[in-house]
């Protein structure tokens, strides 16, 4: 499924490399060797993983929907326009992101807040698009990736510890 889930990204105008280019972006300070190339294996797997697969299937639907006029007023508008206190859209970003533990919680508000790389053009292009989930669903999955890093950096970390002991 997650084959089917990046090409319905790729079909939304999203690839997996500019995805991995956030992960690497936001990690690479914190896990030194960190290579983009592993950064799309850690994507890759977090796109297998079921809820981050219905939450995509979820928003891409509504936008879609939202793009072909075809939801009930005043959802349609709300969608369409990208209503700010339409919250719906950060917490399937959310929910994605959550997945692997805080870490991703906070990465989620610095990508929602900044709006790094896709994330941004996915916000700004408005013209006969309508992108109000898919923004908030790449921001949640980037998140999600980096936080899988980073958990196993520190778990890797700690097991090096407990085998030479801590340095002082």
């Amino acid at each position: 499924m997650s084959k089917e889930l990046a090409a319905l990204l790729m079909e939304r105008g999203v690839y997996l490399h500019e995805i991995a280019q956030i992960v690497y972006e936001l990690q690479i300070g914190f896990v030194p060797g960190l290579t983009l190339e592993y950064c799309v294996e850690v994507l890759t797997g977090v796109l297998e993983k079921r809820e981050v697969q219905f939450a995509v299937l979820t928003g891409v639907a509504l936008d879609n929907l939202a793009e072909a006029n075809l939801l009930p007023s005043p959802l349609q508008e709300i969608i369409q326009n990208d209503h700010p206190l339409y919250g719906i859209d950060e917490v399937l970003g959310l929910g994605i992101a959550n997945i692997y533990g805080t870490i991703g919680t906070t990465s989620f508000g610095y990508l929602d807040k900044e709006k790094v790389g896709v994330i941004g053009r996915l916000n700004l292009n408005k013209i006969n698009k309508v992108n109000t989930f898919m923004d908030d669903l790449i921001a949640g999955i980037a998140a999600a990736a980096a936080a899988k890093i980073a958990h196993a950096s520190i778990s890797h970390i700690s097991n090096l510890n407990s085998r030479t002991g801590p340095k002082s």
